[in-house]
C-alpha cells in the first residue's frame, strides 16, 4: 500500500482545555451554569446535561475561576430565596404557612443536591482549598438567613409550633408529621449544632411548657389525693416524653421530661407527701403498695426525692414504735396496780415476764410488715433501708 493510500487513525482524538481561558470563555461558561442553576430551582431540570455541567465546573475550577463560580452560585441561590420562596411563604402567613414551608425547604434540599452534584469538583477543590462552605452546605446557610431568619417567618413558625403543641397536650389532632418536619428542618439549619432549633423552638417550648405545668400542679393538687397526683404525673410525663419522640427532635425528650419532673415533683414533694388521708402515711396503713412504688419511682429521680419520702417513712416507724412501747408500759403498769401484794402480786409477776415476749413479737410483726413496703414499693434499695 502506498504512502498517500495509508488510512487515517481511527481513534478519537480529545483537544486538551486551553491553559488559559479568556474573559469572555469564562462569562459563557457561567451563564451556562447559572442558567441550569436556574431551571433546577425551578424544578425544571429535564432536560439538562449533568455531564455537560459537570465538565464545565470542572473547567472552570482548573482554570483558576472557582472563586468566580462559588461567588455566583452564592448569589443565584441567594436571588431565588429572597424572590421567590421568602415571598411565597410570607404570602402563605395566615393561610397554610407550615405545609409551605417545609414544601419549600423540601425543593430547597432537593434542588442543592442536584448543584451539588453539578459542582462536586469545586467542592473537592476550591472548597478545600479556601476552607469554606461547601456547596450543600451554603445552601442551608443562605435558607436560614434569608429565610428562616426573616422576622415574619422566624416568629410565625414559632408560634405555630408552640401552637401546636398546646393543642395536642388538649387532645385536639393535629399535623404531627408537619411538626415533626419542621423541627427535623430546624436541626438541619444548625449544621450538626442545636443552635437554630433552640433558639427558634426548643427554648421557648421549654419556658412555655414551665408555665404550663406549674399552673396545671396547682390545680391537680387541689383537686385530687395523692394516689390520683402521681397518677396524673406519671401520665404526662408519659405523654411529653412520647411527644418529644414523635413531633419534635428526639434530643429535646430528657430536657421536657427535667420541666415536668421540676414543676411537677419537685416542687410539691412535701405536699405530696404529707397529704392529709392520702399521702404517704395514709398508703402505709392501708397497704397502697403500688401506689408508694408510683411515688417511689417518681421522686427518687429528682434531687432529694427518696430523701423526703424516706424521713417521712421514718417519722411514721419511729411513731408507730413509741405507741408500742408506750402502750405495753401502759398494760404492765395497769397490771402491777391490780395485783397489789401477796398472791395478787405474784400474778403481776407472770403478766410483766410475758409482756416482753408480747411486745417482741409485735415489733417482728411489725418489721415484717415494713419490710414487705421495702421490697414492693422501694425495690429493695439502700436508700430506704
Amino acid at each position: 500500500m502506498s504512502k498517500g493510500n495509508r488510512p487515517k487513525d481511527s481513534k478519537m482524538r480529545i483537544r486538551a482545555f486551553p491553559m488559559a481561558m479568556d474573559e469572555k470563555y469564562v462569562n459563557d461558561i457561567w451563564k451556562l451554569l447559572r442558567s441550569a442553576i436556574q431551571e433546577i430551582q425551578r424544578k425544571n431540570n429535564s432536560g439538562l446535561s449533568f455531564e455537560e455541567l459537570y465538565r464545565n465546573a470542572y473547567t472552570m475550577v482548573l482554570h483558576k475561576h472557582g472563586e468566580r463560580l462559588y461567588t455566583g452560585l452564592r448569589e443565584v441561590v441567594k436571588e431565588h430565596l429572597v424572590k421567590k420562596v421568602r415571598a411565597d411563604i410570607l404570602a402563605a402567613l395566615h393561610d397554610n404557612f407550615l405545609q409551605v414551608l417545609i414544601s419549600s425547604w423540601q425543593d430547597h434540599q432537593t434542588s442543592m443536591v442536584m448543584i451539588r452534584d453539578i459542582l462536586m469538583y469545586m467542592d473537592r477543590v476550591y472548597v478545600l482549598q479556601n476552607n469554606v462552605d461547601n456547596t450543600y452546605n451554603l445552601g442551608l446557610i443562605l435558607f436560614r438567613d434569608h429565610v428562616i431568619k426573616h422576622p415574619a417567618i422566624r416568629d410565625t413558625l414559632r408560634e405555630t409550633l408552640l401552637d401546636m403543641v398546646m393543642r395536642e397536650r388538649r387532645g385536639e389532632l393535629i399535623d404531627k408529621m408537619a411538626l415533626k418536619s419542621a423541627c427535623a428542618m430546624l436541626m438541619t439549619l444548625g449544621l450538626e449544632s442545636r443552635t437554630v432549633y433552640e433558639e427558634d423552638f426548643e427554648r421557648p417550648f421549654l419556658e412555655q411548657s414551665r408555665e404550663f405545668y406549674r399552673l396545671e400542679s396547682h390545680r391537680f393538687l387541689a383537686e385530687n389525693s395523692a394516689s390520683t397526683y402521681i397518677q396524673k404525673v406519671e401520665q404526662r410525663l408519659n405523654e411529653e416524653g412520647e411527644r418529644a419522640v414523635q413531633c419534635l427532635d428526639e434530643s429535646t425528650r430528657s430536657r421536657i421530661v427535667a420541666v415536668l419532673e421540676d414543676e411537677l415533683i419537685r416542687c410539691h414533694m412535701t405536699t405530696i407527701v404529707e397529704m392529709e388521708n392520702s399521702g404517704l402515711v395514709h398508703m402505709l396503713e392501708h397497704d397502697r403498695f403500688d401506689d408508694l412504688l408510683c411515688m417511689y419511682k417518681l421522686f427518687r429521680a429528682v434531687s432529694d426525692g427518696a430523701k423526703v419520702m424516706m424521713e417521712s417513712l421514718s417519722r411514721h416507724l419511729r411513731q408507730l414504735g413509741r405507741e408500742l412501747v408506750t402502750e405495753k408500759c401502759s398494760n404492765g403498769s395497769g397490771a402491777v396496780g391490780a395485783g397489789g401484794s401477796g398472791a395478787g402480786g405474784v400474778g403481776s409477776d407472770e403478766s410483766m415476764l410475758k409482756s416482753p415476749v408480747s411486745f417482741i413479737s409485735e415489733l417482728l410483726d411489725l418489721k415484717e410488715r415494713f419490710d414487705r413496703f421495702l421490697e414492693k414499693s422501694f425495690l429493695q434499695e439502700a436508700t430506704a433501708q
